[in-house]
């Protein structure tokens, strides 16, 4: 086996895909040799190999000959597993249906089943010119004949398969050959099998291998014992015993002898027995010295064990690397939970900041302007005072309306537009009784404004519009005017509260007489909503309170972004 000191070769000089091959050809040479078990194990290293390179079309060669070993093992379900692998590799669109349709031969419960997917590869063997193959199918087709108990269709296949065979792939037309001979022994046919043998011995293929002739006159031999026809076996063993002795084929001389043994002892003739072992003893050293694939196999031998040599050391770098990384990985791995700590305390601490600020938030929206609970009261009283029952229960009625609205919606940071809307009506409802002769008001909504999606800060103006009334509007000595417009400008919400009041700077004169400026509590608590609110939600929330300057009152500007 030449290809022992190949696969030397590319061991040492570490080529994969050189060492891929050198398997594969080793596995080629024992299936062809019927050393199924060995040809399955270097076509799984060959495979092994060849899917690490990514060698796509060797690997679907390998695969597929990888099945065929299985198959011939009587492995079926690895057999069809590998025929399936090959045909999902599908480097080769005809390769790629041939191993489709043989993983459905081996598995195919029927012989019709086995039948047709042969004949379709058939076709595809014909049309791709592949001989092998061609010759495979047509010994396929035979076991399917001999299933069928058509041993004249099975004889004529085989004698196909070996036509197609012989030519191209010698080894593979042998065993045809003896395929189409155990069919005539099984049936008792004895003569044609012999015929059968003889004629194999002719061809060139076989003279011109004295190892497969040793082995075909072993073959006839056999087919003679059966026959019971002893002398001649006797004959043919002595011819493949000298042939093996002359040509140093050191096993098959000792198979001979083994048989001839067999022979000589059912006919009781121990001389003979004891004087064929003794020459076989006596020519065994001069024999083995000439016995090329004896050094053949020493040389595979000792390559497996260098592989074996190489795969342990290389064991032993990635057990060394492993290591290394193991404490490169440990060492990542600490540092990765240190950056997680530091990551999750971090965020703890933003939560609890979010936390802490939307308490503040919650707490500043709940807490209602004293004055204007205050002065309620008061109007109430006032109500009362002048007898004006229905009045103070109008204004209850008004008052208790707006607070539960306020109520309903403290534990929200946004509510719905129209909500808003309708609290600020009722408290400016409210003040407007309180309030008749001091000032009128108007509320205008922009109509492009889409005010059933849109939600704001819920009672954000209120405390704008109560400075208007009670620091501005109520020291007219007429009657005065308060205008709440919301409009829709470019990508915002703008609010505009306008007011013909006093002003701020004559407010801020009047401190002494009403211990109250501008920015009071309540407007304090909403200024530092809205700082909450641009921190939190990041919604930009202008606003800006500016005296007139072409006329008496106050101008608020709040500007909103709208979200998309």
């Amino acid at each position: 086996m030449a290809e022992s000191s190949k696969l030397k070769k590319a061991v040492d000089s570490k080529d994969e895909s050189a060492e891929a091959d050198s398997y594969y050809n080793i596995a080629e040479t024992y299936l062809k040799n019927g050393n199924f078990a060995k040809s399955e194990e270097y076509f799984l290293k060959s495979k092994n190999l060849y899917e690490k390179i990514n060698d796509k079309k060797n690997l679907e060669k390998a695969t597929r000959k990888l099945a065929q070993s299985q198959e011939s093992q009587n492995k079926l379900k690895d057999a069809v597993s590998n025929y399936e692998t090959a045909s999902k590799i599908g480097y080769s669109k005809a390769a790629k249906t041939m191993n489709s349709n043989d993983a459905s031969r081996v598995s195919a419960p029927s012989t019709v089943q086995k039948a047709l997917a042969i004949k379709n590869n058939l076709v595809i063997s014909e049309k791709e010119n592949n001989k092998e193959d061609l010759a495979a199918g047509y010994s396929q087709m035979a076991d399917i004949n001999i299933e069928q108990n058509n041993v004249p269709k099975a004889e004529e296949n085989l004698n196909t398969a070996y036509k197609i065979s012989k030519e191209e792939a010698p080894l593979q037309a042998i065993a045809i050959n003896q395929k189409l001979a155990d069919l005539y022994v099984e049936n008792k046919n004895f003569d044609k099998a012999i015929e059968v043998k003889k004629k194999v011995l002719k061809e060139d293929f076989v003279k011109e291998n004295s190892k497969k002739q040793v082995e075909q006159i072993q073959e006839l031999a056999d087919i003679y014992i059966k026959k019971d026809d002893p002398k001649e076996a006797i004959n043919l063993l002595k011819k493949s015993y000298g042939i093996a002795l002359e040509k140093g084929h050191t096993l098959e001389a000792q198979k001979s002898v083994k048989k001839l043994d067999s022979l000589y002892q059912v006919s009781k003739n121990i001389d003979e027995s004891i004087g064929l072992y003794r020459d076989f003893l006596g020519k065994l050293p001069a024999l083995v010295s000439k016995d090329k694939s004896l050094v053949d196999e020493k040389i595979l031998e000792d390559t497996e064990q260098k592989i074996e040599q190489l795969e342990q050391e290389k064991k032993l770098k990635d057990e060394l690397i492993r290591k290394k990384n193991l404490f490169n990985y440990s060492l990542m791995g600490a540092l990765i939970i240190l950056i997680g700590l530091i990551f999750f305390i971090f965020r703890t601490l933003k939560k609890v900041q979010i936390k802490n600020k939307k308490i503040a938030l919650q707490s500043l929206r709940r807490e209602m302007n004293p004055h204007f609970i205050f002065n309620s009261l008061n109007s109430v009283n006032h109500f009362i005072a002048t007898n004006n029952e229905m009045e103070a229960n109008q204004y209850l009625t008004k008052f208790s309306k707006l607070m539960r609205g306020v109520m309903e919606n403290s534990a929200d940071d946004f509510i719905p537009f129209q909500q808003e809307l309708d609290l600020l009506e009722n408290y400016l409802a409210l003040e407007k009784t309180r309030f008749a002769d001091k000032f009128d008001y108007e509320i205008e909504v922009d109509e492009n404004l889409n005010t059933q999606n849109l939600k704001v800060p819920g009672m954000l103006v209120q405390p704008f519009l109560e400075n208007a009334v009670w620091h501005g509007l109520r020291y007219r000595t007429t009657k005065g005017f308060l205008k709440l417009k919301f409009e829709k400008s470019s990508e915002s919400l703008k609010i505009t509260i306008e007011d013909n009041g006093i002003g701020i700077e004559e407010s801020k004169k009047q401190k002494t007489e009403h211990q109250k400026t501008r920015k009071g509590r309540g407007m304090k608590n909403t200024l530092e909503r809205i700082a909450l609110l641009n921190d939190l939600y990041k919604q930009n929330i202008e606003c800006k309170i500016t005296d007139k300057i072409d006329s008496q009152g106050v101008f608020v500007e709040i500007t909103y972004k709208l979200s998309n």
